[in-house]
């Protein structure tokens, strides 16, 4: 039975786990909270309560990744708050810990904010441009994890990400001059992003980079104007005054690389 470790059972992380031990995986997870330990091992998962920072990591983290051959990485910057980090630095302080416990495959989670607003098709050959300061530290936390010759790191980009109970409509309802209503969502749910990390392990696809978003980008003014409708709530309004401007993510390699079909194609 491969073990994996998952750096991370938040709200992707956590159904990531479930998912994985229904397909026969010993699955160890962690999590910043000591009181989601218990809802962690009521479903099978053995946690560990594991905290980053730039200068140390607080928790068994030995423990946690020994006897593990992969560790899925996924916790994003916290660079909104007045106590921005800097993650680059709490990953370089997890690398060490992840040679010692000689984990062969590494899958990081990022985001598409590594390509900057380029005005076009952006596929994984387009040289990323991060323009957020959060795009940045992920991008450069990209390179200084696939440099490292010790274990072999996919980076899965996804794009923004909606479920069953997230959706970015309840932010926008009833809300007035939107930017950019013509530029194209670039969406992806959490269904498939389980999906998606399922399948680089199942394939044993290591060392690769994928953009990962739904192939369906309709306009931000029609996509946001239906889901409004659909659910009931307030249609937002958009500033028709400026030029829209963004880009469109091409997930074509997942295809081509993975066969990977879709289950939320439509969003």
């Amino acid at each position: 039975m491969k073990q994996i470790s998952i750096l991370g059972c938040g709200w992707l992380g956590m159904p990531l786990a479930k998912s994985l031990l229904e397909s026969g995986f010993s699955v160890i997870g962690s999590t910043t909270s000591l009181e989601k330990i218990s809802a962690l091992e009521s479903t099978g998962i053995q946690a560990f309560q594991i905290e980053l920072s730039e200068t140390e990591i607080k928790g068994k983290i030995d423990s946690f990744l020994e006897n593990s051959e992969i560790l899925i990485v996924d916790i994003p910057p916290k660079l909104r708050s007045v106590s921005s980090e800097n993650f680059i630095k709490k990953i370089q302080n997890l690398i060490p810990f992840i040679e010692k416990a000689k984990i062969e495959k590494v899958i990081f989670i990022s985001s598409t904010s590594v390509y900057g607003d380029y005005n076009s098709v952006v596929t994984e050959a387009t040289k990323p441009n991060a323009e957020t300061e959060s795009g940045k530290q992920l991008l450069e936390t990209e390179t200084v994890l696939q440099s490292n010759t010790n274990f072999k790191t996919t980076v899965i980009r996804f794009g923004g990400l909606i479920g069953d109970d997230r959706h970015p409509i309840h932010f926008l309802a009833g809300r007035k001059n939107i930017e950019n209503p013509e530029a194209a969502i670039n969406l992806i749910h959490q269904k498939d992003c389980i999906g998606i990390i399922k399948a680089v392990i199942e394939q044993d696809c290591f060392g690769e980079s994928f953009n990962a978003v739904a192939p369906f980008h309709p306009t931000r003014k029609e996509y946001y104007t239906q889901k409004a409708i659909e659910l009931g709530l307030l249609v937002p309004e958009f500033n028709e005054n400026r030029n829209s401007f963004g880009k469109i993510i091409d997930s074509n390699l997942l295809f081509s690389e993975l066969n990977y079909t879709f289950q939320k194609p439509n969003l």
